[in-house]
C-alpha cells in the first residue's frame, strides 16, 4: 500500500503528514511506558522483520502496491505506541533508500501503515482478549483476527484519502473495488503470518509479548491466591 509521489494533492499530504508527525511525537514519548531493558531488543526484531515481509510487493492498480503490512504483530508483540515507531522507521527508510513510497507520501504511508493498521489491529485485539478465555494461548488467535481487519482498514482510509485528494485520473468505485478486493486476501495472509509469529513466541517466551502481558499477571495471581505465600 506504498503511496506515491503527487498520487495525493498537497493539501492532503501535508494533512497526512501532520497527523503522522504528531503520531509519532506522541509515540516517542509513550513507547517508554511499553520497553524496559529486557524488551527493548524486540522493538528492534520486530522492525526488521517487518521490513522485509514489506520489500515483497506486487501492483494493486492505480500506482499503488500491496504487501504485507505488519501493524498489529508490532503492536501485539512490542505495544501500540511501540509499534508506531517501528512501522515509521521502516516507511522512512524505504522512501530515502528503496525509493518504495515517495517522499512527499511519506505522510500518508506512515497514516496509513504506521497509524491505521496498529490502532485498528491493537483495537480488535483487545477486545478480543477480552472476549475470549483468559490463556496465553488465544492471543495468537486474536492477533491474527486482529492483522486481517487492519489491512482492508487501512485500504478503505486510503479510499477516503483519494476521494478527498486524489491526483490520479481514476474512478473511486474502481479504485475501492481494486483496494478492498487484494486487500481482503492480503489479509489473509498478514492474519497468517501474525498468527504463526505471534504464537511461537508466546509459546516460548510469553513475557516478551506486550500483548500477553495482562494474561500472565491475572494467571500469576490468581496462583498466588489459591498457593499463599
Amino acid at each position: 500500500m506504498h503511496v506515491p509521489d503527487g498520487f495525493l494533492d498537497a493539501p492532503t499530504s501535508v494533512a497526512t503528514g501532520v497527523v503522522a508527525a504528531a503520531a509519532v511525537a506522541v509515540s516517542l514519548r509513550a513507547a517508554r511506558r511499553e520497553l524496559d531493558d529486557r524488551t527493548a531488543p524486540m522493538a528492534g526484531l520486530v522492525a526488521t522483520f517487518v521490513f522485509a515481509a514489506q520489500m515483497i510487493n506486487f501492483p494493486v492498480g492505480a500506482g499503488t502496491s500491496g504487501h504485507l503490512m505488519g501493524g498489529a504483530l508490532a503492536a501485539v508483540l512490542v505495544g501500540p505506541w511501540t509499534a508506531v515507531l517501528c512501522l515509521s522507521v521502516v516507511l522512512l527508510v524505504q522512501a530515502l533508500l528503496m525509493a518504495d513510497g515517495g517522499i512527499t507520501a511519506l505522510g500518508t504511508n506512515v497514516t496509513l501503515i504506521g497509524i491505521t493498521t496498529v490502532v485498528v489491529g491493537w483495537g480488535v485485539f483487545v477486545l478480543l482478549r477480552r472476549v475470549l478465555p483468559s490463556r496465553a494461548s488465544m492471543v495468537a488467535p486474536a492477533a491474527a483476527v486482529g492483522a486481517f481487519v487492519s489491512v482492508p482498514a487501512a485500504a478503505l482510509v486510503f479510499t477516503g484519502l483519494f476521494a478527498v485528494g486524489g491526483q490520479a485520473p481514476v474512478d473511486l468505485g474502481a479504485v475501492l473495488t481494486a483496494m478492498l478486493g487484494w486487500h481482503v486476501l492480503i489479509g489473509l495472509g498478514e492474519a497468517a503470518v501474525t498468527g504463526l509469529v505471534v504464537g511461537s513466541v508466546v509459546a516460548s517466551r510469553p513475557d516478551l509479548v506486550h500483548g500477553a502481558r495482562p494474561l500472565l499477571a491475572r494467571r500469576e495471581l490468581e496462583t498466588r491466591k489459591v498457593v499463599p505465600q
